[in-house]
């Protein structure tokens, strides 16, 4: 990641929120953001990845992010989260996803970005990254053998 943006919105109404949005959109780069709910003690924190770096990191990533780790048998069943109207901010809707937890992030319909859990976010661009570092697409492969090819073997050295 080039940029490392951290914001907090402190009480999330719609210009606030609107801003942080449209901050994301224009670095085109994740922002970690902390929401400081109203009338909620905690905060929550999130990423707010746009949709085309996202696009990247699940073209590149092996696997999805698991959901449940070893060990989890014993742990309740998790509670589903109820089904919610989309929240509006200014231009843009959160859309909360009842399976996986993100929250799509749209403007005049088109999805821009979506808010990650930081963990998921971090596992996905991880796992992204390994595996580019390992690719090499086959017009770079067929140029490397030739340049292989070329040189002199390690007994004429």
């Amino acid at each position: 990641m080039g940029i490392q943006i951290d914001v907090v919105a402190g009480y999330p109404i719609n210009d606030e929120m609107e801003r942080v949005l449209g901050l994301a959109e224009a670095v085109g780069e994740p922002v970690s953001v902390t929401f400081m709910w109203e009338g909620r003690e905690e905060s929550e924190r999130a990423v707010l990845v746009p949709a085309a770096t996202l696009a990247l990191w699940e073209h590149w990533a092996p696997t999805a992010y698991p959901t449940s780790g070893a060990g989890d048998e014993n742990q309740a069943v998790a509670e589903e989260p109820e089904l919610a109207h989309p929240k509006e901010f200014g231009t843009f809707t959160l859309f909360r996803r009842r399976v996986g937890g993100r929250t799509a992030v749209a403007r005049k319909g088109v999805v821009v970005a979506e808010l990650l859990a930081p963990d998921e976010a971090h596992w996905l661009q991880e796992k992204a990254r390994n595996v580019r570092q390992g690719f090499m697409d086959p017009k770079q492969r067929a140029a490397f053998e030739e340049f292989l090819a070329r040189q002199a073997s390690l007994d004429e050295q």
